[in-house]
């Protein structure tokens, strides 16, 4: 989304599973987000120390997340809002991820059009920058 004169906000996808990380892609696009793509938390991790985006949409359990992997991207991000979406989670599950910094969680099936919305409000206090 272009807010202003300033460039689209840049969202980080990270989702091991190659469908569900292009249906993603194919959304979030069409809204004018600038996208960039990670298949595992190791790949995520590198992305973030190259570049902080504005905001990272996750899957939470895949290949290197696990039980650490927000505190993780919290350490190299702190002021990143992240997005959790996940087909595996539990109330417990979700106070955890919270605890560690996620800024909204979601369970799969996740129905698009509010975790959109999601995006969105996390993403408008930005446009201050």
């Amino acid at each position: 989304m272009v807010i202003g004169n300033r460039k689209p906000a840049t969202v980080l996808i990270v989702e091991d599973d190659r469908e569900m990380r292009s249906l993603l892609c194919d959304e979030f696009c069409g809204m004018g987000y600038q996208l960039r793509e990670a298949r595992n938390g190791d790949e995520a991790f590198l992305a973030v120390l190259r570049s902080v985006p504005d905001l990272i949409l996750t899957d939470l359990r895949m290949p290197a997340g696990g039980d650490d992997y927000i505190g993780r991207l919290r350490t190299v991000a702190p002021r990143c809002p992240i997005v959790v979406i996940t087909a595996f989670g539990d109330a417990a599950l979700k106070a955890q991820v919270v605890k560690a910094g996620a800024d909204a969680y979601f369970d799969k099936p996740v129905r698009i059009a509010d975790l959109k919305s999601c995006v969105q409000e996390l993403l408008d206090p930005r446009a201050d920058r």
